[in-house]
């Protein structure tokens, strides 16, 4: 099959489930309040986008290329980004919601969450060096040996982080959020005014 390259293309309130996406390479284009539930985005690239508004969950992402991409306000529940081509894999999050997702493995520096749903989020063994957690909520998301050194996560809460277990190197948290460094300890931390 033929691959394309579309460029400088909108996509506007396109219902991908109903018309696949086309095989190939997609740059500095927009999707814009599209649906791509349970599509299979195998093998697609995809260079300097946006997607605004749209809904990814359950998308299936094998050797997917995201490179310096902007997801804003939109639904990406169950996502495996450890599936996606690791080559250049850069995007940043705002207003997303993306519960039970999975960037296993993933070497994601700089990479930055502002104003989302990371529930049950799976962060295991991924590298986020100097990434930002900008009002995160990060209920039960899984940090095993993962490398959060230099991260942001002072305005982010409810998170659980073993420092024993992962590299916190001069990670920021805010002293209200701190007991989610010692939740293995089964301690209750009183905050006082």
């Amino acid at each position: 099959m033929e691959q394309i390259f579309v460029e400088d293309k909108t996509f506007d309130k396109v219902d991908f489930t109903k018309i696949f996406l086309t095989k190939g390479e997609y740059e500095n284009c927009m999707f814009k309040n599209c649906n791509f539930s349970n599509s299979d985005l195998t093998g697609i690239r995809f260079n300097e986008c946006m997607f605004y508004g749209c809904n990814l969950s359950l998308a299936k992402l094998d050797k997917a290329a995201f490179r310096n991409i902007k997801f804003t306000e939109c639904k990406m529940l169950g996502l495996l980004f450890n599936n996606c081509n690791p080559i250049g894999l850069s995007f940043s999050f705002k207003s997303c919601h993306l519960d039970h997702s999975s960037f296993y493995q993933t070497k994601i520096k700089k990479t930055t969450f502002v104003d989302s749903k990371l529930l049950e989020v799976d962060f295991a063994e991924c590298d986020l060096t100097s990434s930002v957690f900008d009002n995160c909520d990060l209920s039960r998301a899984a940090f095993d040996r993962t490398i959060i050194e230099k991260a942001d996560l002072r305005t982010s809460f409810n998170f659980s982080i073993d420092p024993e277990n992962n590299r916190i190197k001069k990670a920021m948290f805010s002293l209200s959020e701190i007991g989610g460094l010692l939740n293995k300890y089964d301690i209750e931390i009183e905050k006082t005014n």
